[in-house]
């Protein structure tokens, strides 16, 4: 009997893994691969915040499920996953149609391996004002949602320099990791490209002021001491106001107010200021999940309460031996990406009956871009010998290569040469990633 594998969530993760095990178990004819994600298309989540800059539309990284699944032999079912039982191992998905005003339908969807890998979205962490009046980068849509916005801005903003002699736009970015530092700095890349086709009143330069705000001591706190004060400094350099110790206690329409009883004006305000994953997780059917509704596994990334369902990415709690007792892995696309390679095996060895191997994660450090104005970042450690800083064309050709690498793991490699060459032959260029 063929097995049955059930792929919950097409992300960085989950899309790489689909294509893989049609590739390594499905053309044979071992087992059938399943895809299941609410979207029609994908977008590598790298990608939002310079979709929200302005950098780059959404459709420009956009991957068709259906097309690739149809290229690789897997099945995309286009849904969300809205129960489990894992007695008769079967998933509820409320179906998603593509035609226009047609009502989403209730379908059960039967697996042998269920693996999920849903990733996460921004914590709110339940602080007043957060769901109303703030933007998250959790979608394609909120990311256009924001970069429309910023655009309208700017124009009133030069309408009300014109009238009144005054004029500006308040953006303030909640939190100072990875994504939170490389949007300001797209934002501030964008508002100069776009200074050419506005008029001389408002200095988009000047009067777009961008402030991040951050609980902990100091930004960035995945990367080494000495990369996060390198790039704080060129984050002033950008004319960015970074506030490290303040502790967002309320955003309102005035603005965002910290604990210390400041208040930050904001025309804009962006949270990104931790990650969870989904609240629909917990208590699947009896899964184990931890505090941020991640769901628990083993080394092996199966969950501790039953052996047949995996989990990996953002959305599972995975340990991590090498970095101690209790400690569990980052959530990282590199993480996602191992993780995910590792699978191909994992399925392997329970269609052979062997013992499923175990994961072990190589770290390569973590990149933050800041466009093209400057890059810093930690890679390769180990073989340097210590961190590496990646300043401007260094870090952008290391982000170029992560993208290729993954767009490598969905399409192949001919594929991917040849769709290069042609953006290479019509004047394009690849997107600058980060590594997470």
């Amino acid at each position: 009997m063929t097995h049955r594998i059930m792929i919950i969530g097409g992300g960085a993760g989950g899309l790489p893994l689909a294509t893989a095990l049609a590739e390594a178990h499905g053309r044979g004819g071992r087992a059938e691969i399943t895809l299941v994600d609410p979207n029609a298309t994908h977008l590598w989540k790298p990608l939002l915040h310079e979709v929200a800059a302005g950098r780059v539309g959404a459709q420009e990284g956009d991957v068709s499920y259906a097309a690739v699944a149809k290229r690789n032999g897997f099945r995309f079912v286009r849904g969300a996953m809205t129960g489990l039982d894992r007695g008769r191992r079967q998933i509820a998905v409320r179906r998603v149609s593509d035609r226009e005003g047609a009502t989403d339908t209730q379908a059960t969807l039967e697996y042998d391996t269920l693996v999920v890998c849903v990733g996460s979205e921004t914590h709110d962490w339940g602080v007043p004002g957060v769901r109303d009046r703030a933007v998250m980068l959790d979608t394609p849509r909120q990311a256009e949602r924001f970069r429309r916005d910023l655009l309208i801005a700017g124009v009133r903003a030069d309408a009300r320099r014109g009238t009144t002699g005054t004029g500006g736009i308040e953006v303030v970015i909640v939190g100072a990791g990875a994504t939170a530092v490389e949007l300001a700095a797209e934002i501030r890349r964008t508002t100069r490209a776009q200074a050419a086709y506005m008029p001389a009143r408002l200095d988009l330069d000047r009067d777009v002021r961008l402030t991040l705000l951050e609980a902990a001591p100091r930004i960035l706190p995945l990367l080494a001491d000495r990369i996060a004060a390198s790039v704080g400094s060129l984050l002033s350099a950008l004319g960015i106001d970074v506030r490290t110790g303040e502790r967002v206690v309320e955003v309102t329409a005035a603005g965002v107010r910290t604990a210390r009883g400041a208040l930050f004006p904001a025309d804009f305000v962006v949270w990104a200021a931790g990650i969870r994953a989904p609240a629909w997780l917990a208590g699947l059917d009896g899964l184990e999940t931890d505090r941020v509704n991640r769901l628990v596994v083993d080394t092996t990334l199966r969950t501790t309460r039953d052996p047949d369902v995996f989990a990996f990415g953002d959305c599972a709690a995975c340990p991590w031996p090498e970095s101690g007792e209790h400690a569990l892995l980052p959530p990282r696309a590199q993480v996602a990406r191992q993780q995910a390679v590792m699978l191909v095996d994992t399925i392997g060895a329970r269609l052979d009956g062997r013992a499923l191997p175990v994961f072990r994660y190589r770290g390569f450090g973590s990149l933050a871009s800041l466009g093209e104005l400057s890059g810093a970042g930690g890679f390769l450690g180990r073989l340097v010998g210590g961190s590496l800083l990646l300043q401007t064309f260094t870090a952008r050709s290391t982000f170029a290569l992560l993208h290729f690498m993954h767009q490598v793991s969905i399409h192949g490699t001919g594929q991917v040469l040849r769709d290069t060459l042609a953006r290479w032959v019509h004047g394009g260029g690849e997107a600058r990633m980060k590594l997470h």
